[in-house]
């Protein structure tokens, strides 16, 4: 099924964030960095995906154009391809999809140092929720509960960085700034997990002011059609500044 691409000065009532796929039964927005996924709370008055009040239970945004029940979640510091269903039936569908690791979801990220060509990080990570904070971090000798596959698109000899394009296998908190940070590939501009001393480099000599982490690509069987879809996420243009600085050519 071929997306549909709107502006979303078409579709105000829903998300004013760029519409990506749009069709009876979902919708795909590029979501900015900076943009939640949903409000942390019933009361909160931050930017959100989409419109209207969100029920933290249902999952779902009650819009002035009808329920849109959210899917999956980005980080808020994390852009790129966000999905959400226009009905209840077709959300239990695609969480399904989710839930079974049918759904290919794949990130552009800048991290420190070279991986290698491409390669599987298997961890078991834990993550804990306290005072509003989230932390998640590798756990030694346990069984692995966290698998990303990555593959190396370019690396900067002289910057020491390189630029990945990774599949996740799993849907962890935090998982892939998680894994690359724990294996000394911290992503350039985290502010919890990263190097800090060369994020504040990159923000001088690159002007990187935030994550480099954009959800590029989301692939899966179409909940109603049973087609493929497949729906990417342009870069952000300050994130292909960086790239171009850097002499590596933008995804």
């Amino acid at each position: 099924m071929p997306s549909v691409v709107m502006s979303s000065a078409e579709s105000p009532a829903i998300t004013t964030c760029p519409i990506l796929h749009r069709d009876r039964f979902i919708v795909i927005v590029n979501k900015p960095a900076g943009v939640l996924s949903h409000p942390n709370t019933a009361r909160s008055t931050e930017k959100a995906a989409f419109e209207g009040r969100y029920d933290l239970d249902q999952k779902c945004f009650d819009s002035p154009a009808g329920k849109v029940w959210l899917i999956h979640r980005l980080d808020q510091d994390t852009s790129g391809v966000l999905m959400a269903a226009l009905d209840e039936k077709t959300a239990e569908k695609c969480r399904a999809l989710f839930d079974e690791d049918a759904v290919q979801k794949q990130y552009l990220t800048l991290v420190r140092g070279n991986p290698g060509p491409e390669g599987t990080w298997l961890d078991n990570l834990t993550t804990i929720r306290e005072k509003g904070h989230v932390r998640t971090a590798v756990i030694k000798g346990r069984l692995p509960n966290a698998e990303l596959d990555f593959r190396t698109l370019a690396h900067h000899a002289s910057e020491k960085v390189s630029l990945l394009d990774i599949t996740l296998i799993t849907g962890k908190t935090h998982q892939i700034r998680v894994q690359a940070s724990s294996r000394q590939h911290h992503l350039l501009g985290d502010d919890v997990y990263g190097h800090f001393e060369l994020n504040r480099k990159m923000k001088k000599d690159l002007g990187l002011k935030r994550l480099f982490l954009h959800a590029h690509r989301l692939t899966l069987k179409h909940p109603a059609s049973g087609q493929r879809l497949s729906v990417e996420a342009p870069l952000a243009e300050d994130l292909t500044k960086v790239l171009s600085r850097l002499g590596m050519t933008p995804v």
